[in-house]
């Protein structure tokens, strides 16, 4: 067992204690970190004249060929190391001998922990950020695509008020921008360099930490070192945003698996994305949709598991910090994995335009404005709002819609109609008339669509550089 702090002890800790507290199995995938980390400390500390400049180079060399190892699988990381901090100082002391033992000088695994911590979260914050572009895409150019397709819009599941499909889909656009925004906001305020706190107090080694901040594509140096080794708030945000953006996911999916049902059949997916039974040959299931649906209380349970964690922990660092990995790769992974395939789900899904436009009309989505039309004609709101239920009522006995019944009919109800009426109660007419911002009509979703231009193009380049700030400024 290859461990960093046998010096104080006098017996061996037993295998099981071992593996309970060792975190190798799940802080390998921190390699890269870790080693990024450690060659801007030695570089630090060779500036700093702490370590001599040969050494900082043999370090630099050792670690590279610890990764190029790794990689070519020619140096496996097991459990015989503690950690993947140890893993990697054993190896590099193997190889480059004493100046190897100089790479830990001034520094503790509370803070190269934490380093690692916010070097892959980071790095994950844009990956997410990235998928989510991605997503957002898939969504504006459905939009452009369906300006003009007709569909229910729903309240309570009860068909409402007409609206368009690009009308539709931007609702998950602004939910979709709101989260990509989030991930900026995390970005900022996580991205200052805990490294040369040391355990908790700092060090008596002249450290220059704005160096390593610099090196490392920080703001800055964390302020408190006894915050630095013991904040996993940037970690717990993050999984608050993934949470969100499952949430709208599931939300979508929830829509997806009902538009896709044979009772609606707003939509059908393509057999990339589904599945079907190994008893009914008939059927196509949406089990995508359904996973995306069901992860997302997985996350969900991430989140609270590190709130649960973090709750109760005295400051500084304690041992109950390492239950953050696990937890969070899960989410990073699930979340990362779910926005990617509900993507390419959405990209290739077919949307049945005809079906959409005919439940707007049978579902009686035009019965809010056939009232207005009676109020212009001079009838109080309430009457009218009776007479065009009874219609309602009419035209369920008949299986037909308002617009289908005769004039002679609709006059049954009230003498107030007139032939106008159907031009009133066309869906096209009923959409187009409603242009206020935010609204379905063309004339406002080809605003809208101007405003997801400009985000779409603010957003990747935001995400193409090395700093990544508030999407609300230009600054």
């Amino acid at each position: 067992m290859a461990q960093l702090w046998g010096g104080r002890f006098q017996g061996e800790i037993s295998e099981l204690a071992w593996k309970f507290n060792a975190s190798i199995y799940f802080d390998k995938r921190l390699i890269n970190q870790d080693v990024l980390g450690s060659k801007a400390h030695v570089k630090m500390l060779a500036k700093q004249g702490i370590i001599s400049d040969e050494e900082c180079l043999s370090i630099h060399k050792g670690l590279d060929s610890i990764i190029k190892d790794v990689e070519d699988g020619k140096l496996e990381i097991t459990d015989k190391y503690e950690d993947i901090h140890s893993f990697i100082e054993a190896n590099l002391i193997e190889r480059i001998g004493d100046a190897g033992k100089k790479m830990h000088t001034g520094r503790s695994r509370n803070d190269q922990v934490a380093l690692d911590m916010r070097l892959y979260t980071r790095e994950e914050v844009r990956h997410t950020g990235e998928t989510l572009f991605n997503l957002l895409k898939v969504l504006d150019n459905l939009m452009r695509e369906h300006i003009d397709t007709y569909m229910p819009g729903f309240t309570h599941l009860q068909k409402a008020q007409p609206v368009t499909l690009a009308h539709h889909l931007g609702a998950y656009f602004e939910m979709f921008k709101r989260d990509a925004t989030r991930l900026c906001d995390i970005y900022k305020r996580m991205n200052y360099c805990p490294l040369g706190a040391g355990a908790l107090a700092g060090t008596t080694y002249p450290l220059d930490r704005e160096f390593v901040a610099l090196q490392l594509g920080f703001y800055g140096p964390t302020v408190n070192s006894m915050d630095s080794v013991s904040d996993r708030d940037y970690l717990i945000e993050f999984l608050s945003a993934l949470s969100l953006i499952m949430m709208h996911l599931s939300r979508f999916s929830e829509e997806v698996i009902i538009w896709n049902s044979n009772e609606y059949n707003f939509v059908t997916i393509d057999d990339a994305y589904s599945t079907g039974s190994s008893i009914m040959p008939q059927k196509k299931n949406p089990d995508i949709a359904e996973l995306v649906r069901g992860k997302t209380g997985r996350v969900y349970g991430s989140l609270n598991s590190l709130l649960v964690t973090m709750k109760g922990i005295p400051l500084a660092y304690d041992k109950d910090m390492q239950e953050d990995k696990e937890v969070s790769f899960d989410a990073i992974d699930n979340t990362k994995n779910c926005i990617i395939l509900f993507t390419d789900m959405l990209r290739s899904m077919k949307f049945n335009k005809d079906v959409m436009e005919k439940s707007a009309i049978r579902g009686f989505t035009d019965a809010t404005d056939a009232a207005d039309y009676l109020v212009k004609k001079g009838v109080p709101f309430r009457d009218a709002h009776g007479i065009i239920g009874r219609i309602v009522l009419n035209c369920i006995e008949k299986n037909c819609g308002i617009s289908d019944l005769s004039l002679d009919e609709l006059k049954s109800f009230s003498d107030k109609f007139e032939n106008d009426i159907y031009e009133a109660i066309s869906l096209k007419n009923i959409i187009e008339k409603r242009l206020t911002i935010g609204a379905p009509s063309k004339a406002s979703m080809k605003k809208a669509l101007e405003k997801n231009k400009e985000f779409l193009d603010l957003f990747w380049t935001r995400c193409q550089s090395p700093i990544y700030p508030d999407l609300e400024s230009d600054d």
